[in-house]
């Protein structure tokens, strides 16, 4: 597993809205049995969701989702599967996400 790896949602409760999960654990801590994630959800979510730095703009796999940093979680590695991608190349932008939703700078 890498930092800002993408896999699909595996759950079923909560994949149609938020149908993937960015890994942004830094491998320094891989020996841990969970993985901090955040989710993407289609732009398509309400405007009250949207604050520019707080959930950037992230295109993947064709379409535009916003990165929800306020909603980072920590989940179990085991059900994380098959990376289907990953979102390294927007690196800068979605440390500043997760640095703006802890010091709000």
């Amino acid at each position: 597993m890498a930092q800002f790896d993408v896999y699909r949602n595996p759950s079923k409760k909560t994949n149609k809205a938020y149908p993937f999960l960015v890994d942004v654990q830094n491998s320094v801590i891989d020996q841990l049995a969970t993985r901090l994630t955040v989710p993407l959800t289609t732009n398509n979510a309400k405007n009250s969701l949207y604050m520019e730095k707080l959930t950037p703009k992230i295109e993947f796999e064709g379409e535009t989702y916003l990165f929800l940093a306020q909603q980072l979680s920590s989940i179990p590695e085991e059900v994380l599967h098959d990376c289907i991608g990953s979102l390294s190349q927007s690196r800068d932008l979605l440390i500043d996400a997760i640095d703006f939703a802890i010091t709000g700078v």
